[in-house]
C-alpha cells in the first residue's frame, strides 16, 4: 500500500491544481515518444510553462494505419464543429498521413489513411502534417513536408540521406474529399515542420531550415495574408541549431514557440511580443521526460476534467 500511495500523490496534486484554479481554459500538448509506435500522448498545463503528463504518460490512441503503423508528430486542433481533428506522420517512408477525430480526446473515430502524395510515385515521405482552420473560407488546410527527388536541385545534397523537403498542402471541408495537393511554401532551403498561427489578419508560419551543410537545423518565421500564401520571410533563425517540431501559442501578450531539442532529448522555447525579437525561455519549462515533436493548444477546462474522469 505504501507504493500505491506514493504513486497517487502526483495525480492528486495535479487534480487539486486544476480544480481550484479560476481559469476556464487550460493548455494541452499532444506528443509522441520513442519512434511513435505506441501512439498519442497528452500533457496539460495551467500556464504554458509547467506541463504534466496525462494518463500516467500512457498512450491515448494506438496507431493502426499505414505500412509502418506509427503515430509521430501528432497535431490536434478543435474545429468549429467542436470535434478535435488530428493528423500524424504514419511512417518514415509513407506517401500518406494518418487522421482521426474525437469529441473528448479519449474516444476516437476509426483511423483513416489520407494518401496526400500518392500521385507522386517517387515521393519519399509525408512528414509532420498539421491542420489549420481558415475562418474566411470555412475550410481546413492540411500541410506537411515531402521530398520529391529531382525537384529543387538548387538545394539538393547528399547530406541527411538526400532528403530535400518543401511544404505541400491540401484543403478539405469534411475530411472526406480533398483538393489536389499543391506546393505551399518554398523558402529557398530544405524546409520541414511547418506550423501556422493567426495574428491579426496574417497567418504566421514557423518552420525548420533543415539544411545540413553548413548546419542550420533551426526555426524561422514567415507570414502571409492568405492561408495558402504566398509566404514571405519575416525573420532569420529565432532559435539555436539542432532543433525541430515548432508549435506556438499566445500566452498573455507574448507568443511562445516550443521546439524539440532532439539531439539533447529536451524541450525548448522562445518568446516574443512582436514576432521579430525572440528570447530563449527554455530554462523556465518543465515537460514530461521523453516528449517529442507535438502541438500545444487551448481547451475548455471541462475537457481536461473529462479526461481525468475517464482515466
Amino acid at each position: 500500500m505504501k507504493n500505491a500511495t506514493v504513486l497517487l500523490i502526483p495525480a492528486l496534486v495535479a487534480g487539486l491544481a486544476f480544480a481550484f484554479s479560476g481559469k476556464d481554459e487550460v493548455y494541452l500538448f499532444s506528443y509522441f515518444k520513442g519512434n511513435g509506435e505506441d501512439g498519442l500522448h497528452l500533457a496539460w498545463s495551467e500556464d504554458g510553462y509547467k506541463w504534466t503528463a496525462l494518463n500516467n504518460d500512457q498512450s491515448f490512441l494506438k496507431p493502426e494505419v499505414g505500412e509502418s503503423k506509427l503515430m509521430r508528430d501528432p497535431c490536434i486542433i478543435q474545429g468549429p464543429d467542436k470535434k478535435f481533428h488530428m493528423v500524424w506522420t504514419a511512417g518514415w517512408t509513407e506517401r500518406g498521413i494518418g487522421y482521426a477525430h474525437s469529441k473528448d480526446l479519449v474516444n476516437w473515430s476509426e483511423q483513416k489513411y489520407i494518401p496526400v502524395m500518392q500521385h507522386e510515385p517517387t515521393a519519399r515521405n509525408a512528414w509532420a502534417p498539421e491542420i489549420t482552420y481558415d475562418e474566411k473560407s470555412k475550410t481546413y488546410m492540411i500541410y506537411w513536408s515531402t521530398t520529391i527527388p529531382g525537384k529543387f536541385p538548387e538545394t539538393a545534397s547528399e547530406a541527411d540521406n538526400g532528403y530535400n523537403h518543401r511544404i505541400y498542402y491540401t484543403l478539405t471541408k469534411d475530411f472526406e474529399t480533398f483538393t489536389e495537393t499543391k506546393l505551399l511554401y518554398d523558402p529557398g532551403f530544405n524546409a520541414i515542420d511547418a506550423t501556422l498561427v493567426k495574428e491579426g489578419d496574417e497567418y504566421i508560419m514557423f518552420l525548420k531550415d533543415e539544411t545540413r551543410e553548413p548546419p542550420a537545423k533551426n526555426i524561422h518565421v514567415a507570414r502571409s495574408k492568405s492561408i495558402t500564401g504566398p509566404y514571405e520571410r519575416l525573420t532569420g533563425p529565432i532559435t539555436e541549431s539542432w532543433v525541430e517540431g515548432p508549435t506556438a501559442i499566445k500566452l498573455g501578450d507574448q507568443w511562445v514557440a516550443y521546439y524539440d531539442k532532439y539531439t539533447r532529448k529536451a524541450m525548448g522555447a522562445v518568446a516574443s511580443k512582436d514576432l521579430e525579437n525572440w528570447t530563449d525561455i527554455s530554462s523556465q519549462l518543465e515537460f514530461p521526460q521523453g516528449v517529442r515533436h507535438g502541438t500545444a493548444f487551448q481547451v475548455k477546462r471541462k475537457i481536461l476534467e473529462r479526461i481525468w474522469e475517464s482515466k
